[in-house]
Parts: structure tokens; C-alpha cells; sequence
């Protein structure tokens, strides 16, 4: 796959003879060469990579290596959040049937940059881990949130979500750690317990404190923390949470590379653990 990392590598000329005694700027790494049709009055393309000399703004076109032209190159008839290298690679994808392998975009900024030979397996999938309710979960929401302002276009992620809904445990004798979850059953923060043979939904924090409030009664244990649940386990690259700060951070649970935030951590926080995240995978690549 060819796709710049920056728009600004990407020229555009309508010479007939792209590159020809020409100088070119110094951080075009990639021409487009647009011209009329004679006998459609359509826009034909051609892409080249370019190899230049020179240590000015202008710099010498040694050569022109063409990468695709005529019908191989289609131009996207909208204009797209072109920072967005996820939406860019996956609307390239449906795009190149056929002969055609290379896409023009255009930003909604008029600025334009191409994608060649776009490969779906170069997205990393990131999967959101969390419960619910609230609905939807809050590391959903505030993923998909920073998402939509275009925080993350340049990582080159998917978003893949994997919540385990708490309401399967819902009963009279199923305890929760919170009455602000909303969930039908009792609370250890709000309930007195005098029988036998509750079920605690929660995590470790939660089981310590079941039985410093009530040492003497029996119950049994559904175990939510990602660290050490059964049901709330990752299947690929995770963002998940926790309640107990000093686990925040990178960690592998599962053989699989993952970030735990804090269970009130900011939109700051969750974006810099997505980064921190995308930059080590990218690295052991």
C-alpha cells in the first residue's frame, strides 16, 4: 500500500510533461499529473513517485516513477476528513474493483493525497473491554466520543467494542458494588446483608469489602476486574479500566498488548492511552 503519511508530499500538476525541466517542492514525494480527455472531456490521472535532488525549496525532478494512470485511478467525488487514514483506506478498498487501484481524496480542506493498493490488515483493531450499564458503557462512549472529533486519524485504528452486560446477573441475592450502576439486586454500598448465599458481581475491591462488612456470611463470586475476570477477557489489542489507579498503564493480559485507565480517568487520559497503545504496537511490528 501507498499512502503518504502527509498530505503536503502530494503535488499536483496539469503538464503535459510532468517532471520536464520543471523544478518541484521539496517535500513532494508523490505527482499527480491531471489532464482533459480529447474525446470524453473527462479527467484522466496519472500518480507518480518522484525522485528529486537538491537542498532548496525548488529542487531538480531526477525521476518520474509512474505508479498508476488512466483507468487504475479513480478521484472521490466528495470531500472527506482526510486526516482520517481509517475512513481514506477502507472507502479506497470498496473503491478499487476492477483495474482500479489508486484513489485520489480530496479534504474538506481542498488539500488532496492518494491511496494505492489499500490493505485493510495495515488497521489495527482496538477493542473497548467494558461493562454496562450505564448504556452505553462509559469507556465506549468516551472512545467513540474522541473518535468523532478526529482525535485518532492518524493512528490508523478500528474500534471494536466488547461489552459484558451486568444485568445477566441481576436477582434479589446478586450484590453489586454500586447503587449508582442502576442494576435490580442489592449494593454493598447502600445494603445491610443477613443471609447466606448472595452473589457478588464486582471485582477484588469489592470481595474485600463484602467481607469486612459481613465476615460471617457465605456467598459466591463473579470476578468483573480484566485482570483476573473470566468474563470480561480480550480477544485482541484492548483499552479497559480499572478501579485501582496503580494498574493504569500498558499492560498484556491474555497474551494480548492492552492500556488500562482508572475508572474516572479524563478524555485526556483515555486519548494519550490509546496513543501510548497504537505506538507500542506499531513498534513491535
Amino acid at each position: 500500500m501507498i499512502f503518504p503519511d502527509e498530505y503536503k508530499h502530494v503535488g499536483v500538476t496539469k503538464s503535459l510533461f510532468p517532471g520536464a525541466d520543471e523544478p518541484i517542492y521539496f517535500l513532494t514525494d508523490y505527482l499527480i499529473a491531471e489532464r482533459e480527455n480529447p474525446e470524453t472531456g473527462s479527467a484522466e490521472y496519472e500518480v507518480y513517485h518522484v525522485k528529486k535532488s537538491g537542498e532548496e525549496l525548488l529542487r531538480k525532478v531526477e525521476a518520474l516513477e509512474l505508479i498508476a494512470s488512466g483507468e487504475q485511478v479513480v478521484k472521490y467525488d466528495s470531500e472527506l476528513n482526510i486526516k482520517d487514514r481509517t475512513l481514506l483506506i477502507e472507502t479506497a478498498v470498496k473503491l478499487c474493483t476492477g483495474k482500479v487501484n489508486t484513489v485520489i481524496f480530496t479534504g474538506v480542506d481542498k488539500h488532496i493525497t492518494i491511496v494505492n493498493d489499500p490493505d485493510p490488515s495495515s488497521i489495527i483493531n482496538i477493542e473497548i473491554l467494558d461493562v454496562a450499564p450505564p448504556e452505553p458503557s462509559w469507556l465506549s462512549l468516551v472512545v467513540r466520543r474522541l473518535e468523532a472529533s478526529g482525535i485518532f486519524g492518524d493512528l490508523q485504528v478500528r474500534f471494536i467494542e466488547t461489552v459484558v452486560d451486568l444485568r445477566h446477573f441481576e436477582g434479589k441475592n446478586t450484590v453489586f458494588p454500586c447503587s449508582a450502576s442502576g442494576l435490580e439486586g442489592k449494593c454493598l454500598d447502600s445494603d445491610m446483608l443477613t443471609e447466606n448465599g448472595h452473589l457478588l458481581v464486582g471485582c477484588e475491591i469489592s470481595k474485600t469489602l463484602f467481607e469486612m462488612r459481613f465476615p460471617e456470611l457465605e456467598y459466591s463470586f463473579v470476578n468483573i476486574c480484566p485482570f483476573k475476570s473470566d468474563i470480561v477477557v480480550p480477544s485482541e489489542p484492548f483499552i479497559t479500566r480499572c478501579c485501582r489507579s496503580e494498574k493504569s498503564g500498558l499492560v498484556n493480559i491474555s497474551g494480548f498488548e492492552g492500556v488500562v485507565v482508572h475508572w474516572g480517568a479524563s478524555e485526556y487520559q483515555v486519548a494519550e492511552a490509546i496513543r501510548n497503545l497504537v505506538h507500542k504496537i506499531r513498534n513491535n511490528l
